[in-house]
């Protein structure tokens, strides 16, 4: 709490320091206008579309990831064939991604695909580097006593799979956040963050710029906490599931 006094004051000494609110609003008018778009419809109507598209987003590429992370590392060919698409999606900016998908789908469904193809690769790689860390003596073991795919899969694989998968999750939620907005702002999707921030730009609403900025701000980090406690969460029940199993 004190680090952020401290930011909010070097905010408001800048603001100060320029002498021109409209141009750098300070924190203390930024809070006052987001309290005033809080109250309008279109603020929740906004971000509650907003939020669908990043967290189906977020979702999907997750899932592919996992999917494509656990194929790629148990069939070399895959791999082979599959990583120049990875990097490919690596290397491409965000910005080129939303102008070509804005050729081939609607303003509405544009910004979630991007979140999806953003999360897809940071996921496939932390699941893939995640399966091929499980300690070898554990799959060597696995074998002996003639375990199952799915067996060895559970047992072995995804705990060691537990810290890359909330490491992507983390990564991979600020940049749904990110590529989902901006995604709206280019594309000017209706009832959507990007649009209303857009809107700010063209009509020189700083202030309200700010506002939404903030909001941005604070729905994402509160998102990435509860879905890290979620994780945490799963983390715990499935170590009691462990510690129960092993009792005689």
């Amino acid at each position: 709490m004190v680090i952020l006094a401290a930011w909010l004051l070097i905010w408001q000494i800048v603001s100060w320091a320029i002498g021109n609110k409209f141009l750098f609003p300070g924190p203390f008018i930024v809070l006052a206008t987001l309290f005033e778009l809080v109250k309008t419809a279109e603020f929740w109507l906004s971000l509650a579309s907003t939020m669908l598209r990043v967290i189906f987003g977020f979702a999907l590429g997750m899932l592919g990831g996992i999917v494509l992370g656990i194929l790629t590392a148990k069939f070399s060919f895959l791999s082979s064939f599959l990583s120049p698409l990875r990097s490919l999606i690596k290397a491409t900016p965000v910005t080129s991604f939303i102008v070509l998908v804005l050729l081939y789908m609607s303003a509405s469904i544009a910004p979630m695909f991007i979140a999806f193809l953003m999360v897809l690769p940071i996921s496939w790689t932390n699941v893939h580097d995640g399966i091929e860390a499980a300690p070898k003596e554990l799959i060597e073991t696995a074998k002996v006593f003639k375990l199952s795919g799915f067996q060895t899969l559970r047992s072995v694989h995804i705990p060691a799979l537990r810290p890359h998968l909330v490491s992507a999750a983390t990564a991979g939620f600020g940049f749904a956040w990110k590529s989902c907005v901006a995604a709206e702002v280019i594309a000017s999707s209706k009832l959507s963050i990007g649009r209303a921030i857009y809107e700010c730009k063209i009509y020189l609403e700083i202030p309200e710029l700010f506002a939404w900025t903030a909001a941005i701000v604070i729905m994402s980090i509160a998102l990435e906490k509860l879905m890290l406690a979620l994780l945490n969460s799963s983390k715990k029940r499935a170590g009691h599931a462990q510690i129960r199993r092993e009792k005689p």
